[in-house]
């Protein structure tokens, strides 16, 4: 759902600004610092260097924005993308040039996979070096092209002048949906030069897409005509959960992507939750006479690379060109998701005439897929039972890495209660979790985030748990430790003749690290010893880790082998 802001207009709005009477200056890092809190942001990310070093000092100075120094800069990406996630607010990450902005990028691809608002604030060497490469410290001559790529857009600062203005620009494209994140490149020269002192009035209220009334009449009088209408729920719908409700309650039956759970509260009745790939839930879909399709581009590690049959469809979107993309569809509306679910809602009757048989079939599909789950899951069950009611009841944001265990029950049985509280590597990264966890840990501080790691993917970002203890982040880290990249030796047995080549690589004593930097630990090898492990580190203030030793405790129920080969399985 992102797009090259080249393609259309940008927002004109722009926040207030008064100039102090007083001819009073300051560098241009004073003024980026200033300006990001008066914005509203209380918590950025990143790394320190040479070249970022007149922003983060008078960030320091100033102290109205809290700074978390990541061990690296994929890991202050990560974190930035988590926490605008989780307190559906703008994220902001800092880093360096050149050699620092490439290790931020693949993080980024995540933030734009996920349409994360995510302000990247790197920067470039000196005006008169920049783009000619005459090998200048930390200088790419083709740093921008690198920085497009991963970008929904990219602003340069070229005179101390605009410094401001930039920045405004940058978290405004940011913010407005489609949402992701906008790269702001800053010279190490033109921070330090002087501008008036400015007072920048907040952020302006984020311009909405507003649908055309005329094709809401027209899609209120398909679902009038429906028998067993549905909707298919994705991440652009999460800022419309009372309208979404609201339907669901008049009789839509509902469908999630992994992104749009809870938008309908995932125990509802007439929902079939993230369980969108099951036998019984084509079956529902055959039975369906329409499905509205609401903020989701239909992925295809969720719909069998677009093979999976799916009714008569409807698309809603906040970005046109999303329109048909990966189905045909009978007619798209471009809008803001809740205008357009309000404005439909607000043209059908309180009660819609769907077949109750048909409602009735998608809450036994629903139980078929969870039955199913857990019996796939053998001893680890009761494990994903206990996250599933502490994440539930206590409002913790739900973090997973790419694992197994994600795979098969954390993307989908695990219960969230807003949809702001389930993040994921979306783009199914490995190695994300640790990180991720104490972004979504700084946005969400009454109640503490939990993370599903895997031991592999772990290793990736080691050195971001001392981040975690540094920050004091209130995370709890879940170990699922295999031993090695189990989802690959699954796929290897199933798939290569069990020639296990490259997936059991050598895995750390955790205790061992978690000792060194001065995390709690503890390690697993009872199933039934979790739940009062998981409930001492709910009660226990800062970062903890609890390492699930599945050496000791057993393999799954049934194995987990991945995408079948040439299609396209469940989604990691």
């Amino acid at each position: 759902m992102n797009q090259d802001l080249t393609t259309r207009p940008r927002p004109k709005l722009r926040p207030e600004i008064a100039v102090a009477p007083a001819v009073s200056e300051h560098p241009v890092g004073d003024a980026v610092a200033a300006a990001l809190a008066d914005m509203g942001v209380t918590t950025a990310f990143g790394v320190i260097s040479i070249h970022n070093m007149p922003i983060l000092d008078a960030i320091g100075r100033q102290g109205r924005i809290r700074f978390v120094p990541a061990r690296g800069e994929a890991g202050a990406m990560n974190m930035a993308d988590a926490f605008a996630r989780v307190s559906r607010s703008l994220g902001v990450v800092i880093t360096s040039t050149g050699t620092a902005a490439g290790n931020a990028a693949g993080s980024q691809v995540e933030a734009l996979t996920a349409g994360s608002p995510v302000l990247h604030i790197t920067t470039q060497v000196d005006r008169e070096f920049m783009d000619l490469d005459r090998a200048a410290i930390h200088d790419v001559p083709r740093q921008p092209d690198m920085l497009k790529a991963v970008s929904k857009h990219y602003v340069r600062v070229r005179e101390p002048v605009g410094a401001v203005d930039s920045l405004l620009e940058a978290a405004i494209v940011a913010l407005t949906a489609p949402s992701g994140p906008v790269t702001l490149e800053i010279p190490v020269d033109v921070q330090r030069l002087k501008v008036p002192v400015q007072k920048v009035a907040g952020v302006p209220v984020i311009p909405l897409r507003t649908p055309d009334p005329r094709r809401l009449d027209a899609l209120a009088d398909m679902v009038r005509q429906a028998k067993r209408p549905m909707l298919w729920l994705g991440g652009g719908a999460r800022g419309a959960v009372a309208a979404a409700t609201a339907l669901a309650q008049r009789g839509f039956g509902i469908v999630t992507s992994t992104n749009g759970r809870a938008v309908v509260p995932e125990r509802h009745a007439h929902s079939l939750g993230a369980f969108n790939m099951s036998r019984e839930a084509e079956q529902i879909y055959a039975g369906s006479d329409l499905m509205i399709v609401v903020g989701s581009r239909l992925r295809g590690n969720e719909t069998q690379n677009n093979k999976m049959r799916l009714p008569r469809l409807v698309q809603i979107d906040a970005d046109p060109l999303q329109a048909g993309r990966n189905y045909p569809v009978e007619f798209f509306i471009a809008g803001d998701a809740r205008l357009a679910l309000e404005g439909l809602l607000s043209r059908l009757p309180d009660k819609l005439a769907t077949d109750p048989d048909f409602l009735a079939a998608i809450g036994a599909a629903r139980a078929a897929g969870e039955a199913a789950l857990r019996k796939a899951l053998g001893p680890y069950a009761t494990l994903a039972d206990t996250l599933s009611r502490r994440v539930e009841r206590g409002g913790h944001p739900w973090v997973r890495d790419v694992t197994v265990s994600n795979s098969t029950f954390g993307n989908r049985y695990v219960i969230v209660a807003e949809p702001c509280l389930g993040v994921h590597a979306l783009g199914g990264g490995i190695g994300q979790g640790i990180a991720m966890g104490i972004g979504a840990a700084a946005a969400r501080v009454a109640a503490k985030t939990i993370a599903l790691l895997g031991d592999g993917g772990a290793q990736l970002m080691l050195g971001e748990l001392a981040t975690a203890v540094e920050s004091r982040a209130n995370v709890i880290y879940v170990m699922m430790n295999d031993r090695g990249y189990g989802v690959i030796r699954n796929i290897q047995d199933a798939q290569y003749q069990g020639r296990r080549m490259y997936a059991d690589i050598l895995t750390p004593d955790f205790a061992l690290i978690c000792r060194a930097v001065g995390l709690p630990h503890t390690r697993i090898a009872r199933i039934e010893d979790f739940e009062p492990a998981l409930d001492c580190a709910i009660a226990a203030v800062g970062p903890q880790m609890i390492e699930i030793d599945m050496t000791a405790i057993g393999p799954f129920g049934q194995k987990f082998a991945g995408p079948p080969a040439g299609a396209a399985g469940q989604p990691s």
